[in-house]
């Protein structure tokens, strides 16, 4: 059994992530010693449910668990009040107590959504993430940040809320469409990218073989990913400080998703690969980086076969002057200031303020806009 665990030892509120092929099966073993009494409810997406939902519910069986669950329609639409509202009364209705525990059973957009209904039922009942996609194995399970959108923007109604526990089962990546594993590998280079050029070399000859299936890689590359992260979140849990050096690509990806009204146009993975190849850019032009940094990043995107420009998104997209007003909405933007996270070379991020919004126009112009 290739399998790996990272522990993110925040006090009271520690957890383990348990990373490899099988995990749902397992399901029942893993989860029993955080129940009080042998029932979970579990809220998920009609395209996880179709795949997985069977294994799940016998995996729980296994260990005498029964689960109830609601299968969400799958989409970032879905990330809203009325959906919110739904799963919030539908755990009411299934009278999930203090004591018991949610399961968040999908991608992203389940995990941050049920993590947020689990924060605000009755002020709060534990919950456990069981990531589907690499992007929420890698990325969005971990760290505690839980929330749904506003009209006005991504993710600016939340809580953070610390898991019980995540079970990344690697096994279940096998049943994603290529477009989406590649979104997750979005997250994945971004960890490389922003404190770890050795991994990001690793990347590079690995890549390849992990998006072909190679289990070990896979194993490997979200093992890697989620020390980074766990590493970032216990230095700086509620993003005062280094956490926002998670968000490298994504000050530039969020202008680009509110754009393409957060649609299928941009999955947001492609969004934060052509928002590091933009950040990487923008750190050449101010000096902060070689010139040969932006075009590795943009070649090794490329060799993945990911949108790196602005020209790869299909349809119209508004010009410069209006992306850079759609990222003033960001959650980053700290007394009116924009911050990029930026670079002094791969595998070296920083935040700043400091950047003239000349530059930032000047980058979207030649990337496209």
């Amino acid at each position: 059994m290739m399998e790996r665990k990272v522990h993110v030892p925040l006090d009271s509120r520690a957890y383990d992530v348990v990373i490899g092929p099988g995990l749902l099966e397992q399901a029942g073993k893993r989860i029993a010693p955080l129940l009080k009494r042998p029932r979970v409810a579990v809220l998920t997406d009609e395209t996880v449910a179709a795949h997985h939902l069977d294994a799940l519910r016998a995996g729980l069986a296994s260990d005498g668990i029964e689960m109830s669950a609601l299968a969400l329609p799958p989409g970032e639409a879905t990330k809203g009040w009325p959906q919110f509202s739904r799963a919030v009364e539908w755990l009411l209705d299934q009278k999930v107590e203090r004591g018991d525990v949610v399961v968040a059973f999908g991608g992203g957009v389940i995990g941050d959504l049920a993590g947020f209904a689990a924060a605000v039922l009755r002020r709060g009942v534990r919950f456990v993430q069981i990531p589907t996609s690499l992007l929420a194995q890698v990325d969005s399970s971990v760290g505690g940040k839980t929330g749904i959108n506003a009209p006005q923007g991504k993710n600016l109604i939340g809580a953070f809320h610390q898991p019980s526990l995540v079970l990344a089962d690697t096994a279940v990546l096998g049943t994603l469409e290529a477009r989406d594993f590649l979104s997750g590998y979005g997250e994945v280079v971004k960890y490389g990218l922003l404190g770890d050029a050795e991994f990001f070399a690793w990347l590079e000859d690995n890549g390849p073989a992990l998006a072909a299936g190679d289990m070990a890689a896979r194993v490997e590359a979200v093992a890697r990913s989620v020390q980074m992260k766990a590493a970032i979140v216990v230095r700086d849990e509620t993003e005062q400080g280094d956490r926002a050096l998670l968000n490298l690509g994504h000050t530039f990806c969020h202008a680009l998703e509110a754009a393409t009204g957060y649609s299928d146009r941009l999955l947001h993975g492609e969004g934060v690969a052509i928002g590091c190849a933009l950040a990487f850019e923008l750190s050449a032009r101010l000096g902060l980086c070689s010139q040969e940094d932006p075009s590795r990043v943009r070649a090794h995107l490329k060799a993945m076969g990911m949108k790196t420009d602005l020209a790869d998104i299909p349809g119209e997209l508004p010009n410069a002057e209006a992306l850079l007003e759609l990222m003033g909405q960001d959650k980053k933007v700290v007394e009116g200031q924009l911050r990029f996270i930026l670079a002094r070379g791969i595998g070296e991020a920083l935040v700043t303020g400091d950047v003239p919004p000349e530059a930032v126009l000047d980058v979207l112009r030649d990337a496209g806009a």
